[in-house]
């Protein structure tokens, strides 16, 4: 029996098309083969607390998706940190098969997933690194890094400070408006823009929040 079903083909078609994300074949087809590996996987390598893969497609691929116009804004050397499952790293590298993505995860069964997605789907835009994000020392700044659940906003602009310079955009994608988190925000970073996110199929709210830092 396939991991993946027409549900879940029509479901992703009719998800981007109201997130205004335009899927060629090859794009869909390899966002599916992602999911089917990530429906494998979870079973024995816990890599999401997504459990059933009828949920899958909104609260991960179009949830992914629904960065894509303020991605395609922006340049082409991008970090996902605390990559996890791949999300939204791996996604994004299957729409953006021209930009750069790498993904870090400190998790080794985790980054041992990416590397087997990574051949499987044979992107060659994707590099996989197994580290902890204050250990990591890339030869250049990115010019995004984004996560999703990772941290705080604080401990998220801590921990990459040194990973990005006064062009970099950090997105933080996250469920509610995190009020909270912003009081703690370090005095060298500040809002540039806030997004209210509608994806499709996903109930509670979503928030992306880009910041930039005050050098």
């Amino acid at each position: 029996m396939s991991l993946v079903t027409p549900r879940h083909a029509d479901e992703l078609s009719r998800g981007a098309q109201q997130l205004a994300v335009e899927l060629t074949a090859e794009t869909q087809a390899k966002l599916l083969a992602y999911l089917a590996l990530l429906i494998k996987w979870n079973k024995a390598y816990n890599l999401t607390a997504v459990r059933n893969p009828d949920e899958m497609v909104s609260r991960h691929l179009l949830d992914s998706l629904s960065v894509v116009p303020f991605v395609e804004a922006l340049g082409d050397n991008w970090l996902d940190v605390g990559s996890g499952g791949g999300m939204p790293g791996i996604p994004l590298a299957i729409l953006f098969p021209e930009r750069h993505f790498t993904l870090l995860d400190s998790n080794g069964k985790k980054t041992r997933f990416l590397t087997q997605v990574k051949l499987e789907l044979k992107l060659a835009n994707l590099e996989v690194v197994h580290n902890r994000v204050e250990a990591f020392t890339p030869a250049q700044p990115f010019s995004g890094i984004v996560s999703r659940a990772f941290s705080s906003l604080e401990d998220f602009s801590n921990w990459t400070r040194h990973l990005g310079d006064g062009e970099t955009r950090w997105l933080a994608m996250k469920g509610l408006h995190p009020d909270d988190e912003l009081q703690a925000l370090p005095a060298d970073f500040h809002v540039e823009s806030a997004h209210q996110l509608e994806v499709p199929g996903c109930q509670g709210q979503r928030h992306l929040l880009i910041l930039r830092r005050t050098l």
